[in-house]
């Protein structure tokens, strides 16, 4: 079975020499554009999705709205995807040595949002890519402010998945 990647990690592309993927900066932010109706009382949160092109050759790069999920909570529900607000990247030929980056709005309940999975499909030179999953979340400001469950920030995936790589890393 494959393990998710962490928010911030690169995932290469094995059947794309050079091609590597990150979903990253997950933030609550407000769209740039203004709410939308259907997000009426959900918590509005950005996040990046970078393609960096290590290769010799470049490639057509496509992604939409269709090719990316959200799942939040522990029940994994789906989170509002802003296409009206988001950024992104369509028809554009990336070139060696470069990099090109989408960002999406998407909002969800204020209280699942510590913990959340982003799954992204690109469509590279006409052909579909391999899906891959990474899970993250936005921390709670309230939660780290007041002290409640202080243990939360801790507990979380993307925290013991750090850990276990900081004490690989020392031994």
């Amino acid at each position: 079975m494959r393990e998710p990647n962490v928010v911030g990690d690169w995932q290469e592309y094995d059947e794309q020499a050079g091609l590597r993927v990150r979903v990253h900066g997950v933030e609550k932010a407000e769209p740039p554009r203004g709410r939308d109706d259907a997000a009426d009382e959900l918590t509005y949160f950005r996040f990046r999705v970078t393609v960096e092109n290590r290769g010799i050759e470049h490639c057509g790069l496509h992604l939409e709205d269709g090719q990316i999920d959200i799942r939040v909570g522990a029940d994994g529900e789906s989170a509002f995807l802003d296409w009206r607000n988001s950024q992104f990247i369509e028809g554009f030929d990336l070139y060696p040595l470069r990099r090109a980056t989408a960002v999406l709005f998407a909002a969800g309940p204020d209280a699942a949002l510590r913990r959340m999975d982003i799954q992204v499909q690109l469509k590279v030179d006409e052909e579909w890519t391999e899906r891959y999953l990474w899970a993250g979340g936005v921390e709670n400001d309230r939660a780290v402010e007041a002290g409640a469950r202080p243990d939360a920030a801790r507990d979380s995936l993307a925290c013991q998945v750090t850990n276990f790589l900081r004490r690989e890393a020392e031994s």
